[in-house]
């Protein structure tokens, strides 16, 4: 498996795994709107096939991940894309990297955790605003959970 970075070539099949999986490429994170499909990232290949995309925000000195997909578990896909973006991060001088997950998606909240992870910050209610600009997401998520509220997750980088 090799990782590149997001080229025009995959810009379809990026398109197409946003929708299938996240409902459309707009992500919503903290109010704020990422055309993911725009955004910079990386994509896990192997002979050529796509396994797996991270997509990721630069903001000042912070890295934010909008995205992170893998089409096969147990690959440690997500690890090596979180690790490019790390590195990235690093190079570009980021004090940390970020994310937001929501209450339902416990599998997500085990793995960014056990991968380097910490809570930061749990915003009550925040998925109702985001709602409000992408309708798309479900009023109930993973194990029946009703979708509610945003939980940071972050890595500082020094």
């Amino acid at each position: 498996m090799k990782i590149q970075n997001i080229s025009e070539k995959h810009q379809e099949w990026i398109k197409s795994i946003l929708c299938e999986r996240w409902g459309s490429p707009v992500m919503i994170s903290r109010g704020n709107i990422h055309n993911a499909d725009q955004l910079p990232g990386f994509i896990a290949l192997e002979s050529e096939k796509p396994l797996g995309l991270i997509t990721f925000s630069l903001k000042n000195d912070e890295c934010e991940i909008v995205t992170l997909d893998s089409l096969e578990a147990g690959k440690g896909i997500g690890i090596k894309l979180i690790k490019s973006v790390k590195d990235f991060a690093v190079e570009k001088n980021c004090n940390r990297i970020w994310l937001i997950t929501t209450n339902d998606n416990t599998n997500a909240l085990k793995f960014y955790q056990k991968n380097g992870f910490r809570l930061a910050a749990i915003h009550p209610g925040a998925v109702e605003k985001s709602r409000r600009i992408k309708p798309e997401i479900p009023e109930v998520g993973c194990d029946d959970i009703p979708i509610r509220d945003e939980i940071e997750l972050e890595i500082r980088l020094n």
